[in-house]
């Protein structure tokens, strides 16, 4: 198996999972701000997938990619220039909207710093991204109601940061957990202005009834997120493919559950679709619960096994001093609200996932920092 095998065989999967979700979009246009990140990977291309392989007649979904590219045009994307049913426009989120944008029926709004490394080295453009951006976008929303076509469904990408370092009587973590944030922390740009996009949202769904709904993720990896984007796994896997020991920053026992991202954006989807107005959603996966010397330990044996990899795992602190500042001990989510609300059920192992993950970073070794 090799990268391409990997991402048709997601879509696949992704195009079963959301049949009736792709059959609401059919026909309709599409806005994903930050379409060419981590998330837009398989956004854009299981929506593109399903108009060309899976579709029976319908009308296709029309896909719309906002972003500034400062990270430059993804291979996976400019292989899809070209698609008549898909529109990049270059727009920076933190800038007003574009006058002759049209009318969108779905928006997405996943434009967003989201790797501690980088988010870190530009807070007010962050803020601004998950602030100023969603604003506009929400007005947008309440603009178009007064017209023929408004929009239809609202996605905010919020994060389960909002949740800060939960106490241990509430992990795993269920949706009306308030969260213990450090507002002035070194990751305080983030998870701020995450919390305050939230308020917006549902304050706009009750204030205009704007059919808004958020998705807190938890810890999505595999294809798409790039090997330079800084955040553990692509780190790891970063030093897998130098043939370099795995270096880990920090002692290892912080806890996180890992969700794939054919499985995290299948919920996504459904989060848009089919998510209540003005109320949020874990999307993540409930076990295993694993600590990151046992992420570095089943990296390491899972690549000796599929490349002859010779690596070890070390430890070594980091240069940033503030890189574990506010890193909450542990992640996991109760995800019985989307169970029911959606119909969520993600598939995916962690084995699995990281396996399928290791294929496709072998043919996705180069990427400008994320």
């Amino acid at each position: 198996m090799n990268a391409n095998n990997v991402v048709q065989g997601d879509l696949d999967r992704m195009c079963v999972n959301l049949k009736e979700e792709f059959e609401v979009l059919s026909g309709k246009r599409v806005l994903i701000t930050g379409g060419a990140g981590f998330l837009g990977h398989y956004f854009v291309q299981a929506a593109l997938y399903w108009n060309t392989h899976i579709s029976s007649g319908g009308a296709p979904i029309q896909m719309v990619v906002f972003d500034n590219f400062v990270r430059g045009m993804p291979s996976w994307l400019s292989r899809l220039e070209g698609d008549r049913n898909l529109t990049l426009v270059w727009h920076d989120i933190r800038s007003p909207l574009p006058a002759d944008m049209g009318d969108v029926q779905y928006v997405i709004h996943a434009a967003s710093i989201a790797s501690p490394t980088f988010y870190k080295r530009d807070p007010i453009g962050t803020m601004d991204a998950n602030v100023s951006g969603l604003r506009m976008l929400l007005e947008y929303a309440k603009d178009q109601k007064h017209k023929h076509n408004p929009v239809q469904g609202f996605l905010f990408f919020s994060s389960s940061e909002i949740y800060g370092d939960p106490t241990p009587d509430n992990i795993p973590t269920p949706e009306t957990y308030r969260g213990f944030v450090s507002c002035t922390g070194p990751r305080a740009c983030y998870d701020e202005a995450k919390r305050y996009g939230e308020t917006l949202c549902v304050n706009f769904a009750q204030q205009f009834d704007i059919p808004v709904k958020v998705a807190r993720p938890f810890n999505n990896y595999g294809p798409g997120l790039k090997i330079s984007d800084r955040r553990v796994i692509p780190d790891f896997v970063r030093d897998i493919m130098g043939n370099r020991d795995i270096v880990m920053l920090s002692d290892g026992s912080p806890k996180r559950t890992f969700c794939y991202s054919s499985d995290a954006v299948t919920g996504y989807y459904k989060v848009l679709v089919k998510g209540h107005q003005g109320e949020a959603y874990n999307i993540g996966v409930e076990t295993p619960e694993i600590s990151m010397a046992e992420l570095a330990e089943k990296l390491t044996a899972f690549a000796r096994d599929l490349f002859g990899y010779k690596g070890k795992v070390i430890r070594r602190a980091s240069e940033d001093a503030s890189y574990l500042v506010d890193n909450p001990n542990r992640r996991c989510p109760v995800i019985t609200k989307a169970r029911t609300h959606l119909g969520y059920n993600p598939t995916v192992a962690l084995d699995e996932g990281l396996r399928r993950s290791l294929l496709w970073y072998q043919g996705n070794r180069d990427a400008q920092d994320a």
